[in-house]
């Protein structure tokens, strides 16, 4: 079976995510998306347990792909998963350099460990999930940025934070 890892904060996940796992799904016979807490990253909006309930949500349509968190190094993740193959979404330069670096070291961990990057779809290049917390922030038109799945959750939950 071929297995492959998408990973990510997902603060939330966003149309350019959900992008990349569907394109990951249509190459692999499962697909495991790794949501990292990722203590490191300031001002995030949602708790671990609620990115992983919105991932959750926003993959129910393939019936290849799963969800779980995990708060240690994403090599292992996939080593534990059965997955030889890291799938990482980049936007630009500067996230393909930092990719690639990710890449080398999870190789150094994991010799097998194979990282492909999928260049963002052109109408997903200006999206990140900062953008997507402002747009929540400010009450704005979700549609273009979110799956569907998830905008009652994510409205929901922001109301009772008082955004």
């Amino acid at each position: 079976m071929r297995t492959a890892v998408c990973s990510g904060s997902f603060d939330p996940i966003t149309l350019g995510h959900l992008d990349v796992i569907r394109r990951a799904a249509q190459c692999f016979d499962l697909v495991w998306v790794c949501v990292s807490p990722n203590a490191e990253k300031r001002n995030q909006m949602f708790t671990p347990e609620q990115k992983l309930l919105l991932v959750q949500k926003a993959v129910e349509e393939f019936s290849n792909v799963r969800a779980e968190m995990w708060p240690g190094l994403l090599a292992d993740f996939a080593v534990d998963h059965g997955a030889n193959v890291i799938i990482r979404g980049v936007r630009n330069g500067t996230d393909y350099d930092a990719e690639a670096q990710l890449a080398h070291i999870n190789r150094g961990i994991y010799p097998q460990l194979e990282t492909l990057l999928l260049p963002a779809g052109g109408e997903y290049q200006h999206f990140s999930s900062s953008m997507a917390r402002e747009m929540i922030r400010y009450r704005q038109p979700l549609e273009k940025y979110l799956p569907a799945s998830i905008i009652p959750l994510v409205r929901e939950w922001a109301e009772q934070r008082g955004e």
